[in-house]
This record gives structure tokens, sequence and C-alpha cells, in this order.
């Protein structure tokens, strides 16, 4: 199990593991099994599911809410047990206002209706009429919004983008303690509802299973609680979890790219390259390369996270420092917070300056402020700059953007794009 929970940090490749047909009976089962849990709580009826809005059968609040922390429960206490790489989990990304727009047609339309996309589907299933009509007025709905999005709903559809933005990031707490409190709203909410029903229905709806509820309600507390002590993984834990499998590919030099390498990706249109320097901020200033991201180490795991994990899925990450040591922890943080696609430059800014310096004296002899090998002795030591400069250019220097055409390099190339798993899809 163990073995397992290593290869598969994250969702399951059900896929990969089994091949697309058992995917699709996996997928097929969990769906039957959903809708059928549905049919006999009684939400293929539209009049159960409207009754919510009337406030004489909650119902559909109570499971989905109840869905809703369980879910979340067991997927932070996943995290926190490192059983799960929540950061490979999808989480919708924020647009503010059009969801809000979106959220408030969509429950006007559940009132007229009496159901939700999903619940009509299985009224649809039992051949309801009510379903039939309002799956029919779904389509519709899909296809003439589709056809529409660009001409007129384009700008506003994509406003207010927050990207991956959770109560975390909007309160500012910890995960656990939100955890916790959420599950402690809910179950005041639970308690407050069927009080509310009972008032509605002139019943005591509230007092009946009374010893179950409370038994249910303890345990969730119990295990939030848990959750909450226990805290959410830091990236250094994260990477202890990987280092077994991710230091051998560190060690057999896989992710060292060459500089020639490096600088065919720049030049290709079909890959997004992301080049993140790491230097201390007087050596980036001095001289960089062209379109680098000056990040220090104490920045880089929280911008993996906020930034890097969510950018397009051709998008290659390379990390520098003048040698290796200081990219390579680097790579380790990245790799930790789940970004794929991550390479370091092999032997750093010095390499990089010993492939192309003395190609690019040669193809421009006039050129001025060239950088200048030191001697032999500084060059022994890491992450010292092995080259003089006259002057702190940046990437105002040739060989920053070398322009070799005529110039065949040997390389073996290592570089494999890999496609996210989880957090880009939906």
């Amino acid at each position: 199990m163990e073995q397992l929970l290593q290869a598969f940090p994250g969702p399951l490749p059900l896929e990969a593991m089994y091949g697309k047909l058992a995917f699709y009976l996996v997928a097929l089962v969990v769906g039957i099994a959903f809708g059928y849990s549905l049919e006999i709580g009684g939400f293929g009826k539209s009049t159960k599911l409207a009754a919510q809005f009337y406030f004489t059968d909650m119902t559909v609040f109570k499971v989905m809410f109840m869905g809703i922390i369980v879910a979340m429960v067991l997927v932070f206490g996943s995290s926190a047990l490192v059983w799960l790489d929540y950061n490979r989990v999808f989480v919708n990304p924020t647009y503010l206002w059009p969801g809000m727009v979106g959220g408030l047609i969509m429950g006007v339309g559940f009132v007229i209706g009496g159901f939700c996309p999903g619940t009509s589907l299985v009224a649809l299933a039992t051949l309801k009429k009510d379903g039939i009509a309002f799956v029919a007025g779904l389509t519709v709905g899909i296809f003439t919004f589709g056809e529409n999005i660009d001409a007129l709903f384009s700008d506003f559809w994509n406003s207010s983008n927050y990207g991956r933005f959770t109560l975390g990031d909007l309160f500012g707490v910890p995960l656990g303690v939100l955890v916790f409190s959420i599950v402690v709203m809910a179950l005041l909410l639970f308690w407050l509802v069927e009080y509310v029903e009972d008032q509605v229905n002139g019943q005591k709806e509230r007092f009946k299973n009374r010893k179950q509820k409370l038994s249910g309600a303890a345990i969730l507390i119990f295990v939030a609680a848990l959750v909450m002590i226990k805290g959410q993984p830091t990236v250094e834990q994260k990477w202890e979890w990987m280092a077994e499998t991710e230091q051998s590919r560190i060690d057999s030099r896989e992710v060292q790219i060459a500089p020639a390498e490096m600088l065919e990706f720049i030049d290709n249109d079909l890959v997004r390259t992301v080049l993140i320097d790491v230097r201390n901020e007087s050596d980036f200033n001095l001289f960089h390369i062209i379109d680098a991201q000056h990040v220090s180490l104490t920045e880089i795991g929280a911008k993996a996270e906020k930034e890097y994990l969510h950018t397009p899925v051709n998008t290659l990450f390379i990390v520098m420092s003048n040698d290796e040591q200081s990219a390579t922890e680097a790579w380790k943080l990245m790799r930790a917070q789940s970004i794929e696609n991550v390479y370091i430059l092999e032997h750093g800014i010095n390499g990089w300056l010993d492939t192309f310096n003395d190609l690019v004296i040669e193809s421009d002899p006039l050129a001025g402020n060239t950088p200048v090998p030191m001697d032999d002795r500084l060059a022994q030591e890491d992450e010292v700059l092995h080259y003089s400069f006259e002057a702190a250019l940046g990437s105002n220097y040739a060989v920053a953007d070398p322009v070799i055409h005529d110039h065949e390099f040997e390389f073996i190339p290592k570089v494999k794009m890999k496609v996210k798993k989880a957090s880009g899809g939906g």
C-alpha cells in the first residue's frame, strides 16, 4: 500500500493503469450508483427539490452540504497524512461576478423547473415528463449560450478571474482551522434548517433519530479536530515523501539539461519556456539570460503554489543558478509543489557562458562589454560566477540572447513534456 501511495501521491490515473475501457467502466459504475442513490433519495422528483426553497423539505440542502463537508474532511485528512497531494486536485478557477450571476440564474431555474442539471438527468433516466422537458430546455440553453458567448458574453464571462482561489486564501487561516470551523458551522446549520422545517410544517423532525445524529456529529467534529491538530504538510515534508524517487532523477542527471537544449526550447514557439533565476540579486543584475525572472529560494515555494501550478500544459520550467546547487534546491521545492516539466540548467550560468561566450565573440568580434573568464582557482568554487563583467547590464549582453544559426551543438536531449495530472483540468 505504501509503495502504491508513493507512486501515485494524488488522484489515481486509472486510464494509465488499466486502459481507457476500464476507466470508462469505472466511471459508468460510479455514475449509475450515484444516480440510483439520488433516485431512491427522492432527488428525481421536482416537487421534493423545489420544496427546499419553501422551507418545507430541506433534504437537498442537508444531503449536499453533508457530502461537501465529508469530502472536505477526507480530502484534507488524506492530505495531512500525505496520502493525497492536494495540489493535484482540480479546483475550479474563481470568476467572481460571472459566478454570482450564473448562480442566480441557476437558482431561479431550480425554483421554476424543480431540478438542477444533475437531478434532471436522474428524472430523465426514469422517463419523468418534467425531467425530459427540463433536459430539453437545458440542452437548448447550452448550445445557445455556446454559440453566442464570443459575440455577446466573452468579456463578462472571463472577468474577475481569481484563479484557484479558496476560503483559505480569502481568510488567510490554516486549512485545518478552516476545515474544523466549516464542520461546526455546517452542523449548526443542520440544526437550524430542521428547526425551520418543524416551524413551517408543525412537526418535530429534529428530535427523530437524535442518538444517531449526535453520534455522527461527534465523529465529524472529532475527525475535523484531528485534521486541525495534524495540520497540512509543509513543502519540506512533501519533499521527504517523494525524495526517494525524485532524488534518483537528480543523481542520474535526468533533469539537468544542456545549455544548447535550453536555447532550442527558448526559440520554440510551441513551448512556453519559463526561465527562473534563483541567484542573489547582485549576480542577477550583473548578468542574466534574456527573459529570465528573478525569484529567490525563499519565494519560490509560494510562487510555485500560487502561479506556476496554474500555467498552461505546454509550459516548461528551467531553474538556474551560477552552478547547480541552488537551482537543485529550487527544483526540489517546485517538485514538492507538484510542478511538472521542471528542469535544471546544466552547470548553471557558468555553463551557459562556457558554451556560448566564445561563439558570440567569434560571430561578432566587435561586440563590446564581453564577459571575461576569471582565474581557475575561483572557478573551482560552487555557486560563484566564473566570469567578470564591465558593468551590471543584466540581459544587455550579446551572450544573454545568443543568435548562433550556423553552429551545431551535440547534447543528449532530456526534456520530456508531461501532461498535468489534475490541477489544470476539470
